[in-house]
């Protein structure tokens, strides 16, 4: 059983929360007591997901965002302000997967795509976040890393190096706006059964029995169980929590 906290009065953002780890914290906070605003890519997925939310009694907001877009970024923010007044907390979920592939043999554009979303959309959502939570002189925000973060894997370099500088940005940003009453932190997710895994393991058909020998605990991860990492790192029981890289990831990075 999770812990539950009260987010009532506050004003959540979660990108890429149409659907896996980002729909779970959305939901989460949502019934934590939040107002969610809800961004992604996936114009039609998200208002389904939006529709679900309100049809449950949540108050919460689609918007379409492309976190690449610096642009789209700071839309989403602004308008997260001019319709509810404020942002506390933040979840910068947003990620792709790209092919894996040896170094040599990466496709300049799939490169290109991966940091485009993966790193610089983080490093958008960040700065528009914190402009806002800087005026207010609170905020917590969760960037999502990945065990990618932590550890290397043959073929995913380019992902992996999205995922490290993750960490290091989240944890530079920490200590420049600690004296400021905000906190960061990231998660680091292990194998997680969501949309995107299932695409991974039926492309791959192999990579399941790879990652089971190397799981301790011999499942793969819940979004809600990521989720609630998220709202932890967010609440008031975190408060002396900044710059970290969580795993949550069954213990898979302590073999």
């Amino acid at each position: 059983m999770n812990p539950t906290y009260d987010f009532k009065g506050q004003v959540a953002l979660v990108t890429g929360a149409a659907m896996g780890m980002g729909l779970a914290t959305a939901r989460m906070f949502a019934e934590a007591g939040a107002t969610v605003v809800l961004a992604d890519f996936n114009e039609e997925a998200l208002g389904k997901t939006v529709a679900d939310l309100e049809a449950a009694g949540h108050k919460v907001l689609g918007v379409r965002c492309d976190v690449a877009n610096e642009g789209d970024v700071a839309a989403m923010v602004q308008r997260t302000v001019d319709t509810f007044g404020r942002l506390d907390a933040a979840f910068n979920n947003a990620g792709i997967q790209i092919p894996a592939n040896d170094v040599v043999d990466v496709p300049d554009t799939d490169y290109e795509r991966v940091m485009a979303v993966n790193l610089r959309g983080v490093w958008n959502c960040m700065q528009a976040e914190l402009r806002q939570m800087q005026r207010q002189g609170s905020g917590a925000i969760v960037n999502c890393s990945s065990i990618g973060g932590l550890i290397g894997n043959p073929g995913l370099a380019a992902y992996h190096a999205t995922k490290y500088g993750v960490i290091g940005m989240t944890q530079s940003a920490a200590l420049e706006n600690a004296p400021r009453g905000i906190r960061l932190n990231a998660v680091c997710p292990g194998t997680i059964d969501t949309p995107m895994v299932a695409k991974m393991l039926k492309e791959q058909p192999k990579a399941m029995d790879v990652i089971m020998g190397k799981q301790p605990n011999k499942r793969l991860g819940r979004p809600e169980e990521v989720a609630a990492a998220v709202l932890w790192l967010c609440s008031d029981a975190a408060s002396f929590v900044l710059g970290v890289a969580l795993p949550v990831d069954g213990g898979y990075t302590a073999t």
